[in-house]
């Protein structure tokens, strides 16, 4: 696959570390131009960056709220300027966390979709165009495990997870018309770097292969996904776990 996606764009929002991070990474590696966007955490984003020009790939960061329309709005049009087309949108960008149902307010249950529903619509109808008038646009959206099983403690990211493998489907229906693929990668249990603990539902799963995945196990998908040698898959959910669940 080596230099599959030369001369294409990619933006990967919340790229700043973990799974998102080594998408770009993997873009770069194939050719691409990648923006690597993020909410909050420039320093991240900003060393991601640095390593990519160093390695003499090309890459630039952008700091923008993918749940808010003018954030969005700012995000593509940056895009625009800065590398003259869009071809491929990862939408990444997620929060997880744990409550139980009872103690789950509603102000972080819109928090949580805000950033993982609002934020995949805003910026696939946003890039939309640009994605069109490139002749090879893909969109892979980055799902959720417990969104195919279940889980306790998890029901606005399941929810949000969810609604995305959802909006994966209706999006391959509507854009291939326009010779835009639109897929899902689902990642299982990958070790990354976390801010809480590890979560409750990770403790009692075992996969096939014998042990958890790691960021580039997920990258490696979505790069294939957004790749020539994928044009003749749309509205599918790929499952990267090691065969801890076969959906």
């Amino acid at each position: 696959m080596e230099a599959e996606l030369q001369g294409a764009v990619a933006l990967v929002t919340g790229a700043a570390r973990n799974i998102g991070r080594d998408i770009v990474r993997a873009f770069v590696n194939a050719g691409a131009a990648v923006v690597v966007n993020a909410k909050s955490s420039s320093a991240q984003a900003a060393a991601l960056v640095a390593e990519i020009e160093a390695s003499g790939g090309r890459a630039t960061a952008i700091l923008a709220d993918v749940g808010n329309p003018a954030d969005v709005a700012r995000l593509i049009a940056e895009t625009l300027a800065r590398f003259g087309r869009l071809d491929i949108l990862v939408n990444n960008a997620a929060l997880r966390d744990e409550a139980p149902f009872e103690e789950l307010t509603l102000a972080r249950w819109r928090e949580v979709l805000h950033v993982v529903l609002d934020g995949a619509f805003l910026c696939s109808q946003a890039a939309l165009p640009h994605l069109r008038a490139g002749g090879r646009g893909a969109i892979v959206n980055v799902g959720g495990l417990t969104a195919h099983t279940g889980a306790r403690n998890r029901a606005h990211v399941i929810t949000a997870k969810a609604g995305l493998a959802g909006l994966t489907r209706a999006l391959a229906h509507d854009l291939a018309s326009d010779g835009i693929t639109v897929n899902c990668v689902v990642p299982g249990l990958i070790d990354t770097e976390r801010d809480g603990a590890e979560p409750s539902h990770r403790a009692a799963r075992v996969t096939l292969v014998g042990r958890h995945g790691v960021p580039d196990d997920v990258a490696s998908a979505v790069r294939w996904l957004a790749g020539p040698g994928a044009r003749y898959i749309t509205g599918q959910t790929l499952h990267v776990n090691g065969g801890i669940y076969l959906g």
